[in-house]
């Protein structure tokens, strides 16, 4: 008996990506067209009807083996209904994404929050894999997270949970961009790192930092840091161990509350490895709540870029 088949679709402000998905959550072929989101919100749905037509065309998968397709959508949805409620980078408000789709393919059509379909991918075939309870969380321009609980998405009851990356670890601190103040992504993300970076070459211009920047600000980034203290440099000492104190203030929350069996994290600091992950576990194995039991186990994220349209496919597994 032939397995069966799903697709993910993975929708971006720049990119639309469509892959063809197997049941153990392997992905077998991939697609990526550009989103078009400049062009307004008819372009976009018309992409992301192109893009499953060109994963058709290059792979002539046996469509009666495609059970699902799943869309991974950069913003507010309602899981159930399959509308997409509003996107903050892209033209889309209040549209179903699903019933076209579905009628042209014949199978149901699911759709959720990226984050949570990039935590749903690693629970399947990444760093959490073989596990029943998993925490992801993407260090990027923001904090992303999606939250696995009995292998499946916990949305809440409004499709909006797993925000993870807005819990407070500064009262009174950063400004955030979802208005609040102190938010873990404003420490936490890649934009956090780049402006304590920035924030400690200003009171420091010792630092090789400088260097490694060409000396201009603009050009600092999550690297910056790390580059430096590899290099012996106490400046990027400095500003890396305080980086992983505000990553480890959020990771603690997440154990604490949710105890998963497996943490992952995934975005481009990640590739740090065991510069970042190791100093991390030190933190986290000191201050957690838990003792004498097992312990959640912290790893880096395996799937990379590839984790939305495993995670959307799988919805529909």
């Amino acid at each position: 008996m032939e397995s069966k088949l799903f697709i993910g679709i993975d929708l971006g402000g720049t990119n639309i990506a469509a892959g063809l998905v197997d049941a153990e959550g392997k992905l077998l072929d991939k697609v990526s067209i550009p989103t078009n989101a400049d062009k307004g919100e008819k372009a976009v749905i018309e992409g992301i009807h192109k893009a499953c037509d060109l994963l058709y065309e290059k792979t002539g998968f046996d469509r009666s083996r495609l059970k699902a397709i799943g869309i991974g959508v950069p913003g507010m949805m309602d899981p159930n209904t399959g509308i997409v409620i509003f996107c903050p980078n892209l033209p889309i408000e209040n549209v179903d994404l699903t019933s076209a789709l579905s009628e042209k393919w014949g199978v149901p059509v699911y759709i959720n929050n990226d984050a949570n379909c990039a935590a749903l991918g690693e629970a399947f075939a990444g760093g959490a894999r073989d596990t029943t309870n998993a925490v992801c969380i993407t260090l990027g321009t923001g904090v992303g997270g999606g939250i696995i609980i009995d292998k499946k998405i916990y949305s809440g009851f409004n499709g909006a949970a797993g925000e993870v990356g807005h819990i407070v670890i500064m009262m009174d601190g950063r400004q955030c961009g979802c208005g609040r103040k102190g938010c873990w992504e404003a420490y936490a993300s890649a934009t956090g790192l780049i402006k304590t970076t920035r924030e400690y070459m200003q009171e420091h211009p010792e630092t090789i930092m400088w260097e490694l920047a060409g000396g201009d600000l603009a050009n600092v980034s999550g690297r910056t840091a790390f580059d430096a203290m590899r290099k012996g440099d106490e400046g990027g000492k400095f500003v890396v161990d305080l980086y992983i104190k505000h990553l480890a203030a959020g990771v603690i929350d997440m154990i604490n509350i949710f105890q998963p069996e497996v943490l992952c994290i995934g975005g481009g600091i990640s590739n740090e490895g065991d510069y970042l992950l190791k100093p991390l576990q030190k933190l986290v194995d000191e201050a957690r709540y838990t003792r004498g039991v097992p312990q959640t186990v912290i790893k880096r994220a395996e799937l990379g870029n590839d984790a939305g349209i495993v995670g959307a496919a799988m919805l529909g597994a």
